[in-house]
């Protein structure tokens, strides 16, 4: 049985309330023999596999217990069942299976005081603990007139509520330290609280810190207030953990602000932790659920499903622009990144590029009302609405991703459609802007650095030479010649005549600005061009030829093979 032992005198909502806040046919109530008006503390999985003998009578007073894995067809539950009763269970829940309850669990239940409820085959049991718990949240008082009046979930307007209270800056947080709302900035932040708010999560380093002081170990283990003295760093910080029962659902954070904390901001913290609650509870099951709806929307609706807009939180007789911000590893030709032979690290390139696509997540939905954001692996989609008569809404949105290094983010600009059916029109745009990007930091000399942002409407040469490699693609591999010929041989002895014709071709034939790209001797590069016509026939002079060595050189480069790209 559960060891959570509740105040004898303790209260909560009646089953039920609790019941009629979640989604109607998740649970359904098969014998309430106290009826449903008893008062729920708590709801709690339950493993009958932990059952002991001499577990106290009452152990489990206004529990709803979860009986994972049991089935109420199995012979099992009717154990289970007494066992809840005896420990003085509000209720207990268990898998309908298909057959339902059996008559001698119905029957048993009726004799007993605690109610029996079975759930739906097709619901699990993680998001039916979650909706319980959050309505059980839902339900209880929120304890502080100042927070009363907010929409269930507006975590924004209760961070700038508890701002007003504790006469500081507020952030709340979830138990990963990623920043959840935070109130509005009146003064100067301090460097911790720029860096927390901009990348959406307390820095790593600053974790580390904290965990090995042993501070998170209190502030979990604690129901009140902890102190973060100031220091020559940072500004003072009071912090209390918000919790519902025995699991921690957040915490929230007060910092000074210009001013002095008030006087009874530890009160305040306090209030402010009951009040956060059912907002964080909300959080946890709806709103991740809600956001993870909306995003899948977003992707419908970019895909070409305009029955999605609404979904996706898009009007739609308003125009819009689609940006595509793309991570990148930050690794250079050479394999490293700038900071000295061996420094590179993947695993930091990788944080990198996560911290910039949330910076520009959270800079798209500051830079105006209506901008949506979706996320797909190591890409951020921003639809970015126009004002009246905008013609490039995306302009300053891409301006705040210029400061963004190029090896880190590259983002890109489709044009602006005129409702939702121009978005994937608009998103294909967007990104064909970060291919070109990324092909013209591919054939950058190392250490160059080229622009990590562009329009479509400035890229549009490069851009329609993409599309059409890409229908002359299937074909070509079909083909054979002189150019197949070269390209096969590099591939097989790692030589370089590709990358040699390559550099010549991009410098207009120009023999000195090729061998500076490649970084060799002008006499090595005329010997690899003149042995390029001698062993395949590739004579850049001839017009033909050089037409198939720019499709055929191209599209070899999109399958990197390994050769040394001197």
């Amino acid at each position: 049985m559960p060891t959570h032992e509740p105040d004898r005198h303790e209260t909560g909502p009646s089953l039920e309330r609790i019941l009629r806040l979640i989604d109607p046919g998740m649970l359904d109530v098969v014998v309430a023999p106290l009826g449903t008006g008893v008062p729920v503390t708590d709801v709690v999985l339950h493993d009958p596999g932990e059952e002991r003998e001499d577990d106290g009578a009452r152990a489990a007073a206004g529990l709803v217990l979860l009986a994972v894995g049991v089935e109420a067809a199995s012979p099992g539950a009717l154990d289970v069942l007494r066992a809840a009763d005896r420990a003085g269970a509000a209720a207990v829940v268990m898998r309908r299976g298909a057959r339902g309850p059996r008559a001698e669990l119905v029957e048993a239940a009726g004799r007993g005081r605690t109610a029996l409820l079975t759930r739906r085959p097709e619901q699990g049991w993680t998001e039916v603990l979650g909706r319980l718990r959050t309505a059980l949240a839902h339900s209880a008082p929120a304890g502080a007139a100042g927070v009363a009046g907010l929409r269930t979930g507006d975590l924004s307007g209760l961070a700038n509520t508890v701002a007003d209270l504790v006469g500081g800056a507020i952030t709340i947080e979830d138990p990963q330290s990623r920043v959840l709302a935070y109130s509005r900035l009146d003064h100067e932040p301090d460097p911790m609280r720029r860096l927390t708010i901009l990348g959406q999560e307390v820095p790593r380093w600053r974790v580390d810190e904290l965990r090995e002081s042993g501070f998170f170990r209190t502030l979990w283990s604690t129901e009140g207030v902890v102190r973060l003295p100031a220091d020559d760093r940072y500004a003072e910080r009071l912090a209390i953990a918000v919790r519902h029962g025995s699991e921690v659902l957040g915490s929230i954070w007060a910092a000074a602000d210009g001013r002095p904390l008030a006087e009874d901001a530890a009160a305040a913290l306090r209030t402010a932790a009951r009040a956060a609650v059912p907002h964080l509870s909300h959080h946890q099951t709806w709103g991740r659920a809600a956001a993870r709806a909306r995003e899948g929307a977003v992707h419908a609706l970019l895909r070409g499903d305009a029955r999605s807009a609404q979904e996706a939180g898009v009007t739609a007789d308003r125009p819009y622009a689609v940006v595509v911000a793309e991570a990148h590893d930050g690794q250079g030709a050479d394999g490293h990144d700038g900071r000295g032979a061996g420094a590179y690290d993947a695993q930091d390139a990788v944080r990198a590029g996560r911290r910039a696509l949330d910076v520009l997540a959270l800079q798209a939905a500051a830079y105006r009302p209506g901008c949506v954001t979706a996320r797909s692996g190591r890409r951020l989609y921003v639809l970015v609405p126009a004002g009246d008569g905008e013609a490039d809404p995306a302009r300053t949105l891409l301006a705040s991703a210029r400061s963004v290094p190029r090896d880190v983010v590259l983002a890109g600009a489709g044009p602006v459609a005129a409702g939702p059916a121009g978005l994937p029109a608009s998103r294909e745009a967007a990104e064909l802007v970060v291919r070109v990007l990324r092909e013209r930091a591919a054939r950058l000399p190392a250490g160059e650095a080229g622009s990590a942002v562009a329009a479509y409407d400035e890229v549009v040469p490069e851009a329609t030479v993409l599309r059409l490699l890409d229908r002359v693609e299937p074909l070509w591999g079909s083909l054979s010649g002189p150019v197949h010929a070269m390209v096969e041989h590099d591939r097989a002895h790692g030589s370089a005549y590709g990358d040699s014709v390559t550099a010549y071709l991009d410098a207009s034939c120009d023999t000195g600005t090729a061998a500076r790209h490649l970084n060799v001797h002008p006499n090595t590069l005329r010997y690899r061009l003149r042995r390029a016509r001698e062993l395949f026939g590739v004579d850049p002079a001839d017009p033909a030829v050089r037409l198939l060595a720019e499709i055929g050189l191209r599209l070899a480069a999109r399958r990197p093979h390994g050769t040394d790209r001197r």
